[in-house]
């Protein structure tokens, strides 16, 4: 089974790297904007895609410039923001998305886009979405149903894609 999941976990990485090329590379440069500037990255996960916020700022390499937005967190103009989210009608990133807005911070938000989703939703109000794809499990199981959801997964590996263009645009300036 884990075979399975590895090839197929292969395939999405490879499919997103090509379908999301250039929302990686625009919202990288979104982003460096706050480290280029006086700014500060925000991240904010909802439920486990915390784990964006948590590599990004204690992993073994921290995202220059980044830190976890909570709702203490008093935004500057030249602050960005990423929201991540299993999917992009999660309430608690369109709330988030909806506060940025009115606050005018740009943002980048990383989700799945759903076919039956509400109005408001972060591929629709982000200034880039990056969709991450992933509308049921991998795998199929002995009763027909699919199983093995990777978001957490997959938003890493998103992030990182972010994370190592950011440095290259930094790295030119």
């Amino acid at each position: 089974m884990l075979k399975m999941f590895s090839t197929q976990l292969t395939g999405l990485f490879n499919r997103l790297q090509e379908k999301e090329e250039f929302s990686i590379e625009d919202g990288a440069r979104l982003l460096a904007q706050a480290s280029a500037g006086e700014g500060t990255i925000y991240i904010l996960g909802t439920k486990e895609m915390q784990a964006v916020a948590l590599e990004a700022v204690y992993g073994e390499e921290p995202l220059q410039s980044a830190a976890i937005f909570t709702e203490e967190v008093e935004l500057e103009a030249a602050d960005r923001v990423l929201i991540v989210s299993r999917y992009a009608d999660d309430i608690e990133a369109v709330e988030a998305a909806l506060d940025l807005q009115g606050k005018g911070i740009p943002f980048v938000s990383i989700s799945t886009i759903r076919d039956d989703q509400e109005a408001a939703s972060l591929d629709t109000l982000a200034d880039v979405h990056i969709d991450l794809r992933i509308k049921k499990g991998l795998l199929p199981d002995e009763m027909g149903n699919r199983v093995g959801y990777p978001t957490s997964i997959v938003a890493l590996f998103i992030y990182f894609g972010l994370k190592f263009t950011i440095e290259e645009i930094l790295e030119e300036y």
